[in-house]
């Protein structure tokens, strides 16, 4: 039941998504648009009501209630950066809108942008770390949550390859090539 209802907030997401910037830029109704937009948290509110019910109810805790977790998790950190992404682009291709932008490629800058992304990776593992945590001390400690354990541990390897990369974009920015070959055109050839 539990993996049927996260199928079920993934599809009614994309589905209120889509209703949401269709009354927003196809019915001219951008406040209406916005109402169903702010609608989305809901889904993630009744999941986690009806994993709750279920682990009160005798459900041994497994991988299923541990992904309901993630699931919440990672619309919290990444929910409001899909929906900004896809409104820039329905924006752009139906009403006129400005071109999205487009994250920077190169430098310190592209540096920036991967520890943002980092940042969204890592609020939505904290928050599945949390909500696991919390039903590791719901079902106590007569109850099996070495599943839990696991997902815990998977949204830790989350965080740490999130802040290599954006580390690794830090230590070692990624050169503009345009602009290494201006800078040698200008300088003129050696010697």
């Amino acid at each position: 039941m539990i993996v049927t209802l996260i199928v079920l907030c993934e599809i009614a997401f994309w589905v209120l998504l889509a209703a949401g910037l269709t009354l927003r830029y196809a019915a001219g109704k951008p406040r209406l648009g916005a109402a169903v937009l702010l609608c989305e948290p809901l889904l993630e509110v009744v999941l986690l009501v009806v994993t709750a019910v279920d682990l009160k109810n005798g459900a041994d805790p497994d991988w299923k209630h541990g992904l309901a977790a993630v699931y919440i998790g990672f619309t919290v950190g990444l929910g409001h950066s899909t929906i900004k992404w896809v409104d820039a682009r329905v924006a752009h291709r139906f009403a006129g809108g400005p071109p999205p932008v487009r994250p920077p490629k190169y430098g310190m800058a592209r540096a920036a942008h991967e520890w943002r992304v980092a940042g969204r990776w890592t609020v939505a593992a904290v928050t599945a770390l949390a909500l696991l945590q919390a039903a590791v001390w719901y079902v106590g400690g007569d109850g099996d949550t070495a599943s839990l354990r696991s997902w815990q541990q998977t949204m830790l390897f989350v965080i740490g390859i999130n802040l290599v990369i954006a580390a690794s974009y830090t230590m070692f920015p990624k050169r503009d090539p345009g602009r290494e070959r201006e800078a040698k055109r200008v300088s003129g050839p050696p010697g």
